[in-house]
């Protein structure tokens, strides 16, 4: 037998270090979290967007895939429904309802004491005499050897066991309501302009307050900052009196497009400003010298050179102003008004939920329908959102 040296004998048990980057890890993690908290309320929205009305009232939407249990009620036929069957008199039907077919009944009763102690199938006796027998598809049988004689029927009460339903009848309904195509093309009328119009303001501004030498350029970029932390509700009224001061000196009504472009261009104009200088002021200074000895005026450089280049930051900042002015409610209602041709979609979407929330089960389909057009825009702008908004945040 061949001598084997004991050096190539593989170990059995080879030990090996395992090097992890547990900050790496940590950081992963976290991220999985954030996104996971971030992701699962519009996930419960979407799931309950298509559920059933009758169970959304009852459960939440994380028991969607499961059969809900519900209380319901329902009145036999009068003594006018019976028919002689074999010497017996006999009142035959159905408790459910056509909305509440596909239902199956656990149990009833006939008063609030006895509801849901009498399972499906058993007998029970109704004032009226006879006895009365209620299966689990919600048909009933009501038999006596005596002619009914009563002229409204014998209430019901039941426990009903609802399966999984999904359903694009809230959909339906918020797309087929009156008014909903004219708050569709109010809310564009508002959005797009003012979107466009605070951005070519602040660009020029932005181009001032970066690349142009003036007295009080430090105090105006200040001035900018401080209104950042400025809130919409607090400056609302004091621009609302300036503008209803303003607006019939120049021949403006009071509730018009105008006038809620002017205020969505003030409340995003600080925002804009700081944004787009920030980010121009971060362009090569070798560019603007090389531009500037070659004769070129400020306009020009503007127009051909830091317009172009500063697209990323113009598109962040559009997708914000866009998804603000979209969603917003309170400026349109101030200064739009809430008449059926001046509502926007968000004004429309309270209007048919009501004011005490009686239709409140349309709310998670009207919430995907508005964000249609948002998503759409940030889809389209979105490999120019993280470059623009961190190169404009940093500096």
């Amino acid at each position: 037998m061949a001598n084997v040296a004991v050096a190539d004998i593989p170990a059995k048990n080879p030990s090996f270090s395992l090097n992890i980057d547990w900050s790496k890890l940590a950081t992963h993690i976290v991220l999985l979290l954030l996104v996971i908290v971030w992701t699962l309320p519009t996930v419960g929205l979407l799931v309950s967007s298509v559920r059933d009305k009758d169970q959304l009232t009852v459960s939440g939407w994380w028991s969607a895939l499961t059969t809900t249990e519900r209380t319901g009620g329902g009145r036999t036929s009068g003594a006018e429904a019976q028919k002689f069957v074999d010497g017996q008199f006999v009142i035959e039907g159905n408790l459910l309802s056509e909305d509440e077919k596909g239902r199956t009944i656990s149990a009833f009763g006939l008063t609030n004491k006895t509801f849901g102690e009498n399972p499906v199938g058993t007998s029970v006796v109704p004032k009226a005499g006879g006895e009365l027998s209620v299966f689990a598809n919600g048909d009933y049988r009501w038999v006596s050897d005596q002619e009914f004689d009563f002229s409204r029927g014998q209430r019901v009460l039941y426990v009903a066991q609802i399966p999984p339903r999904f359903t694009l009848e809230n959909y339906v309904e918020v797309l087929t309501s009156e008014g909903i195509d004219r708050s569709f093309i109010n809310s564009f009328t508002v959005t797009i302009p003012a979107t466009i119009i605070p951005i070519l303001i602040a660009a020029f501004a932005a181009y001032a307050l970066a690349w142009m030498q003036f007295p009080g350029r430090g105090y105006l970029v200040a001035i900018v900052v401080g209104l950042l932390v400025v809130p919409l509700q607090m400056s609302l009224i004091p621009i609302l009196q300036l503008y209803n001061n303003v607006a019939p000196m120049l021949g403006v009504e009071a509730k018009s497009y105008l006038g809620i472009w002017l205020a969505h261009t003030g409340f995003g104009l600080p925002l804009a400003i700081y944004l787009l200088r920030n980010y121009m002021a971060g362009l090569p200074k070798e560019i603007m010298e090389s531009a500037r000895m070659d004769g070129a005026s400020h306009f020009k450089i503007f127009t051909t050179m830091v317009l172009p280049l500063s697209f990323p930051a113009l598109a962040s900042f559009a997708i914000f102003q866009f998804l603000w002015t979209w969603n917003d409610l309170l400026v349109a209602t101030v200064f739009l008004g809430v008449g059926d041709n001046e509502l926007v979609l968000t004004g429309r979407l309270r209007e048919l939920i009501g004011s005490r929330g009686d239709n409140w089960e349309i709310l998670t389909s009207g919430a995907f329908i508005s964000i249609i057009v948002p998503l759409a825009v940030f889809f389209s702008l979105q490999r120019y959102f993280v470059r623009g908004l961190l190169a404009g945040s940093v500096k």
